[in-house]
């Protein structure tokens, strides 16, 4: 399906083309000569049959739309607010739009240009735009769906090279560059409208949500890794007439907010979504998206609270503050992840002991200890142990203990009280997340990503990991809507 079609607008023969394809589609020839294979190829030739008659309808009810005063008086309307004082009418434009099915249709529509006057007063006119294709979400020439479907495996696939494959298949067929530049610009908006809440949150003008309103709610943090492309100084190279650049390795932080049940299951549904974000910007951008998030949520409201996280200083010292500042109720814990510490009682284990079946002895009994709840029993042994250590390995001995003993004096190791809440005591979320959004798409050998792409890249999966791509999608074809308020 990698020709474009021209739309008929006419459905009666739109249905008799569908059903002239399938009806030979269907014939039972040879049945003998049959395998997996020969229904495999009718499975696909059906589905675009199929694909095409939707890309056929969609066309017609575009045209119809197109043709209706009603509908083009309502762009006018809806789209007021992105005109300037000098922006007027133009006459009309001929446009054309790709639905599913590589199905291609022409409309005629208004159009309007902003002028600007220049100094000998002659006037300029500056590029303009369609209304009707703006109010629809429609100004990249593609339908909202085509255009969510063309992003979303542009996001999701391990390569824009491995999303181009996938859409051909779905009968959407655009070149690679434009799948990547639509993929960033549906991210950028998204980027955008994230930084509006933000901005609001700031100006007090963000209202606060109750979606979290008597839950058990999660919180976990932590950070990935990859490489950003960061161009060299100084002249172009005299062969390749391009700056130089080295590939410098930095740390996305990423968070996940989600419900846990009574039981301690992980609730996710139209009514409770997870929500996932992150930020190359650093732990302080990450701290204004997390606030904006949670009061959009109500986390006031929550019936309990718990913040999980590694050892990163950045996450106590700063999130414990904005939990209380935003109202958290009483009932609000913090630990380290679990398996983040055990994994330091391993590195104690293993200076501790010569032999591996004494190493691995006690750090099976340390672990059940502190899942007992009894750290400062559990740190009697590890000094006890210090005592008549010597050399290197009593220093990793050292470290090790002295991050067990911060987290129990600050209360952060209190897995007991967790597994008999049924709360999680391991940031297996944020783990999956940063392997799902960062490992499996941005970090990778000889990747090199613009800052940019990659901030919009790591938004984008965070939306789809949550299940939440069709409002994300929705959101974003809103914004195209900025009606003239009376």
């Amino acid at each position: 399906m990698s020709k474009k079609i021209s739309a008929n607008l006419d459905l009666t023969k739109s249905l008799l083309d569908f059903q002239e394809m399938v009806t030979k589609l269907l014939e039972l020839n040879n049945v003998q000569d049959w395998d997996g294979g020969i229904i495999k190829l009718r499975e696909q030739e059906i589905r675009s049959a199929a694909l095409i008659l939707a890309g056929q309808c969609i066309a017609i009810l575009l045209y119809n739309l197109s043709q209706s005063q009603s509908a083009l008086d309502t762009a006018m309307i809806q789209t007021r607010l992105w005109w300037q004082p000098t922006t007027q009418r133009h006459g009309f434009r001929t446009r054309q739009i790709l639905t599913i099915g590589n199905v291609l249709v022409t409309l005629k529509l208004p159009y309007v240009v902003t002028i600007n006057e220049k100094k000998d007063k002659n006037q300029s006119l500056c590029e303009g735009f369609c209304p009707f294709l703006m109010w629809l979400g429609m100004s990249e020439g593609l339908t909202p769906l085509v255009w969510s479907t063309v992003a979303q495996y542009g996001a999701i696939t391990s390569s824009f090279e491995a999303a181009c494959t996938t859409l051909t298949g779905w009968g959407i067929n655009l070149s690679l560059k434009r799948i990547e530049r639509l993929t960033y610009k549906i991210g950028q908006i998204g980027i955008n409208l994230r930084q509006s809440k933000i901005l609001n949150r700031q100006l007090g003008n963000l209202a606060e949500g109750n979606i979290l309103k008597g839950q058990r709610v999660v919180i976990a943090v932590d950070g990935g890794r990859s490489r950003i492309r960061i161009n060299k100084k100084g002249r172009k190279n005299s062969k390749t007439k391009r700056h130089g650049f080295i590939g410098k390795w930095v740390e996305p932080k990423l968070f996940t907010i989600y419900v846990v049940d009574e039981q301690g299951k992980k609730i996710n549904n139209s009514e409770i979504p997870i929500t996932n974000d992150g930020t190359y910007e650093g732990y302080k951008a990450l701290l204004e998206i997390l606030e904006a998030d949670l009061v959009d949520l109500g986390i006031s409201q929550a019936k309990q609270v718990l913040l999980i996280g590694d050892g990163a200083e950045w996450i106590w010292i700063h999130i414990p503050p904005l939990l209380a500042r935003l109202g958290c109720p009483v009932e609000t814990y913090q630990l380290f992840d679990f398996y983040h510490v055990t994994e330091n009682l391993k590195a104690f284990a293993d200076a501790a002991f010569n032999e591996e079946v004494q190493s691995k002895e006690w750090f099976i009994k340390a672990r059940k200890t502190l899942k007992k709840g009894n750290a400062k029993s559990l740190i009697s042994q590890m000094d006890e142990l210090i005592a008549v250590a010597t050399g290197e390995r009593c220093k990793i001995m050292v470290v090790k203990r002295n991050y067990i003993l911060d987290a129990y004096r600050k209360g952060r190791l209190n897995y007991d009280k967790a597994i008999d809440k049924k709360l999680p005591i391991g940031s297996g979320a944020i783990e999956s997340l940063i392997r799902q959004v960062v490992n499996l798409r941005i970090k990778g050998n000889s990747k090199f990503w613009l800052k940019e792409n990659a901030e919009i890249m790591l938004h984008l999966r965070c939306q789809w990991i949550a299940r939440s791509w069709d409002n994300f999608c929705g959101s974003i074809f809103n914004s195209f809507i900025k009606p003239q308020t009376f």
